[in-house]
């Protein structure tokens, strides 16, 4: 035989450095920071003036209407005086002292006030009797307006305008505070964003490391709590690559094994029969095996594909109504007489009725006869293989479970937690038990996820391993019970 050719692994995860960015101060962490601690300062000081303004100038204006309120009712009291000559001078004095105030004095006499600007409504009610309080427009101006009846039908009315002083005070006054508030929002912002940024740009380089090949990295956990979990997660990343590769490479290897020994074989007699070395008799049995070889070839080549393709988002499934009963039926069928020619048992359970459930008919049966496949491997004759198939409830619409078991070896609690990785047990048994290529279990999970469903792994009552798959079930089942 020639010697097998060495096949050369490549570096899984290695790649040329990500070249460097360019850095604008704008895009990074400390400007953001500085941008939002300045926004939030400016905000609280706008808001605290929204609130506190309205809330002092009303306070002023009401001071201002109960001085306007106290006045009025000194004037209604000079006016009231009885002898005319008396209340027009002390009258007369009093007006020009308000006016001298920037307070509008207006008489009200029969009902008309003694110059224009006083709002009808004003003058018709204190001309009724009845004293007044408010604001109003008077003379185009919004003015405070303190009205106080007179005996005869006649009144006295105060108008001072409202004041701006308040809010152009409070409002000039702003830029101290606001100009603190920026201060402040740039101080706070440079020190959370040195803060948070120091971990941050520790992650990038750590994961710029491992982007690189190096898996031994790892980050420090430090507070507060989202930089811990941002450190856990990179080092458990790393973890998990390490791991990852590991397997990948055992895979790999398993599998260029796998494929030496078929070709190997082929290119032996194929060499053999190229130079004449066979008798013509032996050929017939040289070509079997070349068959023999290639088919086993083809197999791992087509579980190799189908699980690339399984990842894909277009994989092909065609889901409908499926009766599991029906299926252990179809099933037993042919693999009743592949176990009797090698002194295998081959039992069914299943029970009478039907098992409705919700799948690929063709790729369940793919599961099935990969999982049964896999047990003929192993199982010594005289050992039983077991096709099961029962509901998972009481409601048809519940789906149902299909189990293949068998009385072979079986596996270990550590086996089983890894059945379903590519090539674990493979690596496992190779040489010590009869393997396959070391995909069946992780394509059948693969279909099983697929199809919506679930397996699992177990120990058999009858000795060996058992698989159990959980199908949906029939969601038009669902809607009719409903």
């Amino acid at each position: 035989m020639p010697e097998q050719p060495t096949v050369a692994l490549p570096v899984i995860g290695s790649g040329p450095p990500a070249p460097p960015r360019r850095r604008r101060f704008a895009h990074t962490l400390t400007a953001r920071a500085v941008l939002v601690t300045c926004a939030v300062a400016l905000v609280s000081v706008l808001v605290t003036a929204l609130v506190a303004v309205p809330l002092a100038v009303r306070g002023a204006e009401r001071r201002d209407q109960e001085a306007l309120a106290a006045q009025a009712r000194l004037a209604a009291e000079v006016l009231r005086v009885r002898a005319a000559r008396q209340r027009d001078n002390a009258g007369d004095r009093l007006i020009r002292q308000l006016r001298q105030q920037q307070i509008e004095v207006y008489l009200v006499r029969a009902g008309q006030a003694d110059h224009a600007g006083l709002p009808p409504q004003v003058v018709k009610r204190v001309a009724a009797g009845r004293d007044f309080s408010g604001r109003r427009l008077v003379g185009g101006e919004r003015a405070l307006v303190e009205g106080r009846a007179l005996p005869g039908g006649d009144a006295v009315v105060l108008a001072r305008p409202t004041r701006n002083g308040p809010w152009r005070q409070v409002l000039l006054s702003l830029w101290l505070p606001m100009l603190a508030g920026l201060a402040a929002g740039v101080a706070a912002g440079l020190l959370l964003a040195r803060r948070l940024a120091r971990p941050i740009r520790t992650a990038a380089t750590a994961a710029a490391r491992l982007r690189a090949g190096d898996r031994a990295v790892r980050v420090p956990v430090e507070p507060p709590d989202e930089v811990a979990d941002l450190a856990y997660a990179l080092n458990g990343l790393a973890a998990a690559l390490a791991t990852s590769e590991g397997r990948q490479r055992e895979f790999l290897l398993s599998v260029s094994h796998e494929l030496r020994t078929p070709l190997t074989a082929i290119r032996g007699y194929a060499e053999a029969l190229a130079d004449g070395v066979i008798e013509a008799e032996a050929v017939p049995a040289t070509g079997r095996t070349v068959l023999a070889e290639s088919e086993h070839l083809d197999r791992l080549v087509s579980d190799l594909l189908a699980l690339a393709r399984l990842e894909a988002a277009d994989f092909p499934l065609e889901p409908g109504p499926v009766d599991l009963t029906r299926l252990a039926a179809d099933a037993a069928r042919t693999w009743s007489d592949r176990c009797a020619a090698v002194g295998v048992p081959f039992r069914v359970e299943a029970p009478d009725g039907p098992v409705p459930a919700y799948t690929d008919p063709g790729r369940i049966r793919q599961v099935v006869d990969g999982l049964l496949e896999n047990a003929l491997r192993v199982v010594p004759p005289g050992a039983p293989v077991v096709l099961a198939v029962r509901a998972a409830g009481a409601d048809p619409a519940a789906g149902g479970f299909v189990e293949v078991r068998d009385g072979g070896p079986g596996f270990t609690d550590d086996d089983l937690a890894v059945a379903f990785e590519r090539g674990a047990l493979h690596q496992r048994y190779r040489g010590v038990r009869k393997v396959g290529s070391g995909l069946g279990l992780a394509l059948a999970a693969g279909l099983v996820r697929r199809l919506g469903g679930e397996i699992t792994a177990g120990h058999a009552p009858e000795g060996g391993a058992a698989f159990t798959v959980r199908l949906p079930g029939d969601p038009y089942l669902t809607r009719t019970s409903a």
